[in-house]
């Protein structure tokens, strides 16, 4: 908690090169010999993309604690590349060797680096991720999605509705003294429980009860469940864990995965775009319709487009629900053509789709896979 920080941050200890990559060596047999393998993550996975933890020398709680002002600033974490550690993790998650992901951040960057909805348990929230209480709809938002400052701490309204029941939205994220969310802790200490190795990366493990899901795997060593912490500072539970690493998570998740023998993936923005066509029948007066919207993997609605388009269409929607009304109508074989102006955070250029309505597509929705690569700039598009 930040007013349990003081003044002195704990020194930062680190592993000579050789005894890193005889650890990284080590890790990685544990890997291999894992039946249920997760990972616990806190602020220091992050730090490496431009954003600050908070008990290190130069963490936020630090700053606060000694009265000083940063002097360089944070990278913002909807402009934030996912780390290497964030993309090993991802690589471990798609060869069902993860089998799950607990995480402390709430910058979200887990989830846009390519970890699965229902691979992960964001026990602080995600400040994109927003939920209607009334009926359990999520949101993902490229942008910030929480609420106004000018609330009280614990009114999480961020003034936006439901569009399946018209309720409140509010933001997810946990605040000091609330609880954390029911399904996702359970759901960790569920895997916490099964787990028989559980790697920590990049947290202090101070927060309560956030840290007794790790614990809960090195309370069963007895029972051959091994705990790792990877951390530059020492933490509370270095007494249970089976092997300790003082270490950048990026350097210690690089060697593993060379002792793997697996590549870690460089990051690409992964998008997904929902069509549907409605052909509005013939004759005079015939008009249809086109909707497009952004969904994940899992169906949940994601808004990361600033404005959407129909070529020969005057009418440009810069707001949600992105729905057209097309005179004359539209038929099987026909093509609409959308050009797609998007939030941009990462500066992604427009992009134009020659959507072709295939045969018994009418109505139906269909989904394209649409990834960025912020190296060259450059868009590839599937249709799925």
């Amino acid at each position: 908690m930040a007013w349990t920080a003081g003044k002195v941050a704990l020194p930062e200890l680190a592993e000579t090169a050789d005894d890193l990559d005889l650890k990284a060596r080590q890790l990685a047999e544990m890997i291999q010999a894992s039946n249920h393998f997760i990972v616990f993550t806190g602020a220091g996975v992050s730090t490496s993309a431009g954003i600050p933890d908070f008990r290190g020398p130069e963490g936020a709680w630090t700053l606060l604690a000694q009265g000083r002002q940063r002097t360089t600033a944070a990278t913002s974490s909807l402009q934030a590349i996912p780390t290497p550690t964030h993309m090993a993790l991802v690589e471990l998650q798609n060869r069902g060797m993860l089998k799950y992901l607990v995480s402390q951040n709430c910058d979200g960057l887990h989830r846009r680096s390519g970890i699965l909805p229902d691979k992960i348990s964001e026990l602080h929230g995600n400040n994109t991720r927003e939920i209607c209480k009334d009926c359990g709809k999520e949101y993902i938002r490229d942008f910030r999605a929480v609420a106004d400052d000018t609330k009280s701490v614990h009114d999480h309204r961020t003034s936006r509705t439901c569009t399946l029941c018209s309720g409140p939205l509010h933001d997810t994220i946990i605040n000091f003294t609330e609880q954390l969310p029911v399904r996702e802790t359970k759901l960790a200490f569920d895997h916490a429980k099964k787990a028989d190795l559980c790697l920590v990366l990049g947290s202090s493990l101070t927060v309560t009860p956030a840290n007794e899901i790790p614990e809960t795997v090195g309370k069963r060593h007895r029972k051959g469940a091994r705990l790792v912490i990877c951390n530059l500072q020492e933490t509370p539970l270095d007494v249970m864990a089976e092997l300790r690493v003082h270490a950048k998570t990026d350097d210690l998740m690089v060697g593993v995965m060379r002792e793997l023998g697996v590549e870690i993936p460089r990051f690409v923005l992964t998008r997904r775009l929902a069509v549907t066509v409605e052909g509005g029948g013939g004759g005079r007066g015939a008009r249809g319709k086109v909707t497009v919207a952004g969904v994940e993997v899992d169906g949940t609605p994601v808004s990361f487009l600033r404005s959407v388009r129909v070529v020969n269409n005057r009418r440009v929607l810069k707001a949600e629900p992105f729905a057209f009304d097309l005179r004359g109508g539209v038929a099987e074989g026909d093509k609409v053509e959308l050009e797609l102006e998007f939030m941009g955070h990462y500066g992604e250029p427009n992009l134009e789709i020659a959507h072709a309505v295939g045969e018994g597509e009418m109505g139906e929705t269909v989904v394209y896979v649409l990834v960025y690569n912020p190296f060259n700039g450059e868009w590839k598009t599937e249709r799925v």
